[in-house]
């Protein structure tokens, strides 16, 4: 078999129907045969176990970890028969050309790709939240394809990473110190847009702060930062830059977050480094570029 898709849940059994459906054999243009589809669910009160078995016989369904978003991928993938592992997030719509996209990308000797992702929704309206990637270089969770020997012998998604944030950047640096990853257009997703509440973001900036923290942590030398110092001053340029550019398009909400980010996140971000120092995380990936030249570029717009 040449392809497994795997796609993480928790409870959100609507969503992954609709995703299920595009990717039911004679949906997708490449031959049924040619893959297979996993759903691993993090699922506690409720699970798609039972929606899966009455509506979708041919997806096999895993009790993930309840470890978050990282462990449930790599959950996925234990129990994937593919060549390679492809992953989309559960509410995603993927194109009918998806899967044919990405195998015809897979002779290559390129070891990693990353497809399109659009936005489904107003993008732009004050609070949005979309994983947009329409030109390729950020390699989002939500629709990426890799070898899963490469995939297995870096480690996989460093399941210390708390939320679904950096974890796929640091997969990303990780995978280029062995291979190029290479933009397949028209391997598209749509991806909904999610418009947020204050309290929703205000809410998760603990735990943002500590997966930046860790990421940063990790990737020192990748991104650029030669101290603690930097990395708190570099929360506070980002987010000032993006804090002015919501507040020319209107978005003032968003502006009042990334303001909250310059002058709580340094503080945040520098406590976390400290904690990490003293208690150093259980089960975390090596960073395997410790040894191997360090990629060309990694992008840190798309940090924090």
């Amino acid at each position: 078999m040449k392809i497994s898709v795997v796609i993480p849940t928790c409870q959100r059994n609507d969503r992954l129907a609709q995703c299920l459906e595009r990717f039911a054999p004679g949906r997708q243009s490449l031959d049924g045969g040619e893959y297979e589809v996993i759903v691993t669910d993090d699922g506690s009160e409720t699970t798609a176990r039972e929606m899966i078995s009455d509506r979708f016989p041919w997806v096999k369904w895993v009790q993930g970890p309840r470890r978050g978003p990282a462990a449930n991928r790599n959950n996925g993938a234990q129990h994937a028969r593919g060549e390679w592992l492809v992953f989309v997030d559960d509410d995603c719509l993927p194109d009918e050309r998806l899967l044919e996209s990405y195998a015809k990308e897979m002779t290559s000797g390129i070891l990693a790709l990353e497809g399109s992702i659009h936005p489904m929704g107003e993008a732009n309206r004050d609070m949005a939240e979309c994983p947009v990637n329409l030109t390729g270089g950020y390699f989002w969770s939500a629709n990426i394809a890799v070898e899963r020997a490469l995939f297995e012998k870096i480690g996989g998604f460093d399941p210390a990473y708390p939320m679904a944030a950096h974890e796929d950047q640091d997969l990303f640096i990780r995978l280029a110190a062995h291979t190029q990853v290479r933009f397949v257009a028209e391997a598209r997703v749509d991806h909904p847009v999610r418009i947020l509440t204050v309290g929703q973001v205000v809410a998760q900036l603990p735990i943002r702060c500590r997966a930046w923290a860790i990421h940063a942590e990790k990737h020192r030398r990748e991104l650029g930062y030669d101290s603690d110092s930097q990395i708190s001053r570099d929360v506070a340029r980002t987010h000032f830059r993006m804090a002015s550019k919501n507040i020319l398009k209107g978005r003032w909400k968003t502006a009042c977050i990334h303001m909250l980010w310059c002058f709580r996140g340094p503080f945040a971000v520098a406590a976390c480094l400290r904690k990490l120092r003293a208690a150093p995380l259980h089960g975390a990936v090596q960073n395997t570029l410790s040894e191997a030249p360090a990629p060309e570029k990694v992008n840190r717009r798309k940090s924090q």
